[in-house]
């Protein structure tokens, strides 16, 4: 197939080469220089450009707001589409506006799935994502073969939006986790337990999760390193917490995860691992969970 590709970040560039190295020609644009394993892909001046010599054009992007100017932007993709086109946004960015992007793109005669990824890095770079797609069933098929070359888990949950919608539940789901992962390691480390043992101790239990077994073990050996930084998962919340008042919804617990991810931004941690939102309450506690 002739692919097009925009936006060659930590996530993108190895999405990118997976598609590359299952044989398909490659049209990408990116602000950055092009990753040398890219360079083999054509190199595209301005986004309509891709649009014009690609047939399926994926992007992965930091917000809204970029996802939106690629689009309609100028020379964007929408003034290079053609009907029979389609444009995946793997970004995850607000499912409100992402409804309205498809609404724009589909009156031009083209389709749009909107299929934000969980797994990080390390998914993407592994091809082991988590997909969850919004949009037609019969652009869904036409999609799915690209999909198994990103990711294991690949699921339609519905209409344009509904993607975005799942992405936003999920990172409610994983913040939350993660601020009670920290709550109960700081409470255990003050209490003067071995945090590694407690740790230990509760993977056997009803408290066992994959938040757990991973970030909590981040927390306990002092490693911060960004698989997903702080500033990227304080978007997401900020998308739910938009979306709530739109919908007339109280989210008090997101709200109060995003405020712990805000107290780290306020001291310079927000390009850590997310997994560092324990370092707000270290520092409220004054105390740290371990010393390495």
């Amino acid at each position: 197939m002739k692919l097009g590709f925009i936006g060659l970040g930590i996530m993108g560039s190895p999405m990118a080469q997976h598609l590359l190295a299952a044989g398909h020609q490659m049209f990408v644009r990116t602000r950055s220089k092009v990753p040398e394993a890219l360079n083999v892909a054509t190199q595209c001046a301005t986004n309509a450009d891709v649009a014009r010599a690609a047939d399926i054009i994926f992007l992965m992007l930091p917000d809204t707001p970029d996802v939106g100017d690629v689009l309609f932007g100028e020379n964007g993709l929408a003034s290079g589409l053609s009907k029979g086109k389609l444009v995946i946004d793997m970004s995850s960015i607000s499912p409100l506006e992402t409804k309205r992007f498809a609404a724009k793109i589909n009156a031009l005669g083209s389709d749009y799935l909107d299929a934000p990824v969980s797994g990080g890095e390390v998914g993407a770079k592994t091809a082991s994502l988590t997909i969850m797609v919004g949009g037609s069933e019969a652009a869904f098929e036409r999609a799915k073969p690209l999909f198994e070359k990103l990711g294991k888990n690949i699921t339609l949950v519905g209409s344009n939006g509904d993607g975005q919608t799942t992405k936003v539940a999920n990172q409610i789901i994983v913040a939350l986790n993660i601020a009670a992962v920290s709550e109960a390691l700081v409470f255990a480390s003050k209490a003067g337990a071995d945090p590694a043992k407690v740790r230990q101790a509760l993977m056997g239990g009803f408290a066992a999760s994959r938040i757990l077994e991973v970030h909590g073990e981040r927390m306990i050996k002092r490693t911060f390193a960004p698989g997903f930084r702080i500033r990227l998962h304080q978007k997401d919340l900020g998308l739910a917490l938009q979306g709530a008042r739109e919908l007339g919804v109280s989210l008090p617990q997101t709200a109060s995860a995003a405020q712990l991810m805000q107290a780290c931004a306020a001291n310079g941690l927000a390009d850590l691992d997310h997994s560092a939102v324990v370092r707000a309450l270290e520092l409220m506690a004054s105390h740290e969970v371990a010393k390495v």
